[in-house]
């Protein structure tokens, strides 16, 4: 979130900074002072396009966080998650060779069968070495193994293969990108950095083909990209996030997250956007709105966790509200490594009212720090 995918530094961020320790040797300590040779994100960065769909390799962070929700022409419902990540591990160009660790990259890639009630994932970790993973503008394209996103001119590809499942999707922006935040900032906590640059294509038409346990699926439906690069952590008091983006029938969308406290308050930084018919984007500060869960849980049976799974959103300045619930409440991710922390990031539906008018749509759910405090490094 800052992945989703989308407000504040996703949970994977975490377990990238172990797994850079893993894969450098540093002590932990040295591994903080390299972060002083990147970049941070500030007010007043000036966002170009294509350009910044692709690598900032001056930032310690990044990811590319696709989410969908599709249906298939027999009425069959799915929702996909496939998020690339990036740590910088290094940024020593004299010592900048084929195999050298100045990155790490870890990718996600899931499933929802929404209608036959199945949850898919899997994951995988990467060197950059002789092309096996990266971001380049050159060549249009992010990439993790044959997992990856090639462009063209604006549209998008996605491909990933999985022994279960397999994804190849094309993307169409309906829209321009969403600059997140204020001032070129989606700002985290108090303090300059504290930071990141946050970029969304809200409304992506969807068409392609999905093929689980070899049977396949031609669907059509809406996309969601968020790309976010920073360097910097969230505050310490900051321990978990709900993040949610949305994607309503009248063409109009919302990305809203909020930070939870250790003392059990919503942090003010907590913020969304709200992006109307023709594009253009209102910033939505804490206090523009309500985000509350409504009485359904799942409890995992793998880490306990209790995700609250059905919320509650009210915008008096859009004189909207709107209920969100999941047609599949077992969507979390738990790591194959055991590394990264888990998250419950899922395909969600919405209904509710705009000015007296009955309103649905789509969207994706991401919940953090349920299990244990998310720790950033």
């Amino acid at each position: 979130m800052s992945r989703r995918r989308g407000a504040a530094g996703r949970s994977l961020v975490c377990a990238i900074g172990l797994l850079s320790l893993a894969f450098s040797g540093l002590p932990q300590d040295a591994n903080h002072g390299a972060a002083s040779a990147f970049e941070t994100a500030l007010p007043g960065y000036r966002y170009e396009f294509p350009r910044d769909y692709f690598n900032h390799q001056g930032y310690q962070t990044e990811w590319w966080y696709y989410t969908g929700n599709v249906t298939a022409k027999d009425g069959h419902r799915f929702g996909f998650e496939l998020t690339f990540f990036r740590q910088g591990v290094e940024r020593d160009p004299a010592k900048d060779k084929t195999w050298d660790v100045q990155d790490i990259y870890l990718a996600h890639l899931a499933l929802s069968d929404l209608d036959g009630g199945k949850f898919y994932h899997t994951e995988r970790l990467n060197r950059r070495g002789p092309g096996i993973a990266g971001a380049s503008q050159s060549l249009q394209r992010v990439w993790n193994g044959n997992w990856k996103v090639q462009w063209s001119g604006d549209d998008e590809q996605l491909q990933a293969i999985d022994a279960q499942f397999a994804l190849l999707l094309n993307l169409h922006p309906e829209k321009p990108p969403v600059i997140q935040g204020e001032n070129g900032v989606s700002q985290k906590a108090a303090g300059d950095g504290h930071a990141s640059h946050y970029i969304s294509l809200t409304r992506l038409a969807t068409t392609g083909e999905l093929n689980l346990h070899g049977k396949k699926y031609e669907v059509t439906g809406l996309a969601w990209m968020d790309h976010e690069f920073f360097t910097t952590q969230l505050d310490a008091a900051q321990f978990g996030w709900d993040w949610l983006s949305i994607q309503l029938a009248d063409h109009t969308e919302l990305m809203l997250y909020h930070f939870r406290r250790k003392d059990g308050a919503i942090d003010p930084f907590s913020a969304g956007t709200y992006i109307d018919a023709q594009g253009r984007t209102t910033h939505l500060r804490s206090t523009d709105f309500t985000l509350q869960p409504s009485g359904e849980t799942w409890r995992s049976p793998e880490t306990a966790a209790v995700y609250p799974v059905a919320w509650q959103i009210s915008i008096p300045q859009l004189a909207l509200t709107l209920e969100a619930n999941t047609p599949l409440p077992s969507q979390e991710l738990t790591g194959q490594s055991k590394l990264a922390p888990s998250y419950w990031e899922g395909a969600i539906t919405l209904a509710g009212q705009r000015g007296g008018k009955q309103i649905s749509g789509v969207g994706y759910l991401e919940l953090t720090g349920y299990d244990h405090p998310v720790q950033l490094p």
